[in-house]
């Protein structure tokens, strides 16, 4: 079961990271184009260059908090960290809804994370001698 808790904080991390790239990428777009219907004069355009800043900056903030702690989640379960089990069962249920692949990785997290085998290898009084971690 490690090796399913690795695989799957590797998965978090990749997720999280495409969330990250996807922020910046979808914001360097729409501020492109912005810039050119902001170029284009009048007071409509500049209204909607306005609202293309907004939305831009408004889903950079959504996607970055959606990214971030799919990436730190996936470098605690990666260390074994108790409270890395917790987050990534409540981001495992979250990405269910993110179908088909959030739904894999959801249905996969809660899998692992769930298990009375994967519990164990979080479980503070037993340590790591004898999870299979030594």
């Amino acid at each position: 079961m490690a090796t399913h808790v690795k695989v799957l904080g590797t998965l978090f991390i990749v997720f999280g990271a495409f969330y990250v790239l996807l922020a910046f990428g979808f914001t360097a777009i729409l501020s492109i184009i912005a810039g050119i219907v902001g170029s284009q004069g009048g007071e409509d355009a500049a209204l909607g260059a306005s609202i293309l800043g907004f939305t831009g900056m408004v889903a950079f903030v959504f996607w970055l908090c959606i990214g971030i702690p799919g990436i730190v989640t996936g470098i605690g379960l990666l260390k074994f960290k108790p409270w890395a089990r917790i987050v990534g069962i409540v981001l495992s249920a979250l990405h269910l809804i993110e179908f088909p692949f959030g739904t894999l990785l959801g249905g996969y997290g809660l899998w692992v994370l769930f298990s009375a085998e994967g519990a164990g290898l979080f479980s503070t009084k037993i340590g790591k001698k004898g999870t299979g971690l030594d």
